[in-house]
C-alpha cells in the first residue's frame, strides 16, 4: 500500500487524536530521516503506521498475541498496551501489505526500544517523542539532540521514559533497559 491509500484508511480507523499523533511522527521520521541519510519515504509510512494498533483494547491485543504466536512477557501481560508495537508491525503487513522487514521491526520496537538498533528504528522512536503535539518538560532539549546525536537522543529519550513509568508505578519493559545500556556500554568502549 502506498503513503496516501495508508493515510486513507488510518484516517478511518484511529480516532482523530490518534490520527494527528501519527502524521506528527510522520513528519519527524522524515525530518530525521532528512538529516541522517535514512530514506525519507520509508521513515514518512514507518512513523505514519507506528500506532495503527493502539486503539485496540487490552484484551483484543491478549488475544491477537496468542492468535498469532506473539510470545508475551511478564512485564506485557501485565500492562497490554505495550503490545500495540509488535502487533501493529504485524498489522502493518497484513492490513497495510508491508512487506519491508526493516519497517516493520521500527513499528515493533517504537514503544520499548531495544538493543542495538538501527536507524530507522531510532529515528521512529525519537519521532514518536518528538512529534509536534507533544509537550513535556525536557522537549526542546530533546528536539534539538534528535538533529544532532541520534545516541545521545535515545539515551535522554530512554532516561525520559524510565522516569515517567516510575513515576507512573508502571512496570519497566527489559528491552528499555538493554537497550539503555547497550548505548551506555557502547559509550564507554
Amino acid at each position: 500500500m502506498e503513503y496516501n491509500q495508508v493515510l486513507d484508511k488510518l484516517s478511518q480507523v484511529l480516532p482523530a487524536k490518534r490520527f494527528q499523533h501519527s502524521l506528527g511522527v510522520s513528519q519527524s521520521a522524515a525530518e530525521l530521516a532528512t538529516q541522517f541519510g535514512e530514506n525519507v519515504e520509508k521513515a514518512k509510512l514507518t512513523g505514519l503506521l507506528h500506532d495503527c494498533a493502539r486503539g485496540l483494547s487490552s484484551n483484543t491485543l491478549l488475544q491477537m498475541a496468542e492468535t498469532f504466536a506473539i510470545v508475551v512477557n511478564d512485564v506485557e501481560r501485565c500492562q497490554p498496551v505495550l503490545l500495540h508495537a509488535p502487533l501493529g508491525a504485524l498489522l502493518a503487513r497484513t492490513e497495510y501489505g508491508i512487506d519491508d522487514s526493516q519497517i516493520c521491526k521500527a513499528i515493533a520496537l517504537h514503544t520499548t526500544g531495544g538493543r542495538d538498533m538501527s536507524l530507522l528504528e531510532k529515528i521512529i522512536y525519537l519521532a514518536d517523542c518528538i512529534e509536534p503535539s507533544r509537550n513535556f518538560s525536557g522537549l526542546d532539549k530533546l528536539r534539538s539532540l534528535a538533529f544532532t546525536d541520534l545516541d545521545a537522543a535515545m539515551l535522554v529519550a530512554f532516561d525520559q521514559s524510565l522516569h515517567y513509568v516510575i513515576e507512573l508505578g508502571l512496570l519497566i519493559h527489559p528491552a528499555t533497559i538493554e537497550g539503555r545500556n547497550y548505548l551506555l556500554q557502547k559509550q564507554s568502549m
